[in-house]
């Protein structure tokens, strides 16, 4: 058993692996959206959540990956999932400043469509474990206190795209606030569903409603 001392140091300890690695990654270099998602942000998030899951003597389901409250998860992630989504185009509308849905052609190639839905789940899947599975889900162990927990969690989320929207999207003060706090509110979301089903499917559900419409319009 795992003293919450522990289970609040590997907490720690995975967000300032991921904040500073991340960061210093998006700081150095931009490849391609696709190497980015399936390859490095696996291998830099879930690759220390599931060694840290290991030392702990843990399995999958410690960090939300089950098949429990299918159903649950299912109607929560896609009744708020239509919440986000619209959270996700005012993202969209305030990195671009406007809106034009052109991509009916993307949506129409089997293979495009495909591929980005492919990638928009393993980001959903990689984030979400490690944030909610693993860093809110120990959180909630260690404080006794889902919202704490949640509020503490959604917080860390929120300054973890800091460094996106300084090195990658070039926003000013005003868009880089308003970008943070829709990343805190998405954070409590995906936190709230979590506590209630004890898995990632829901959470993962409304983080791709949340991108999707940052994928299609444009």
């Amino acid at each position: 058993m795992n003293s919450k001392i522990t289970l609040l140091k590997h907490a720690v300890v995975l967000y300032t692996f991921v904040f500073l690695v991340w960061g210093v990654y998006r700081y150095l270099f931009r490849l391609p959206e696709e190497i980015e998602e399936i390859i490095l942000k696996p291998l830099i998030w879930l690759g220390p959540t599931f060694w840290l899951v290991a030392k702990e003597k843990g399995n999958l389901s410690s960090v939300g990956w089950s098949g429990k409250n299918l159903f649950k998860s299912l109607y929560l992630g896609i009744g708020l999932g239509v919440l986000f989504a619209f959270l996700g185009f005012g993202t969209h509308l305030l990195k671009y400043g406007e809106v034009a849905f052109i991509k009916l052609a993307f949506l129409a190639t089997p293979s495009l469509f495909t591929s980005a839905l492919i990638v928009s789940f393993l980001t959903a899947i990689t984030e979400e474990t490690a944030f909610r599975g693993y860093i809110f889900n120990r959180l909630q162990q260690v404080l006794g206190s889902e919202w704490q927990a949640n509020l503490i969690s959604s917080f860390g989320w929120a300054l973890v795209h800091l460094p996106i929207t300084i090195f990658v999207f070039h926003y000013n003060f005003f868009q880089m606030l308003v970008f943070l706090g829709l990343s805190f509110v998405f954070g409590m979301g995906s936190a709230f569903v979590f506590a209630r089903t004890k898995t990632i499917t829901a959470s993962v559900l409304l983080h791709v409603f949340w991108s999707w419409p940052i994928i299609l319009f444009r």
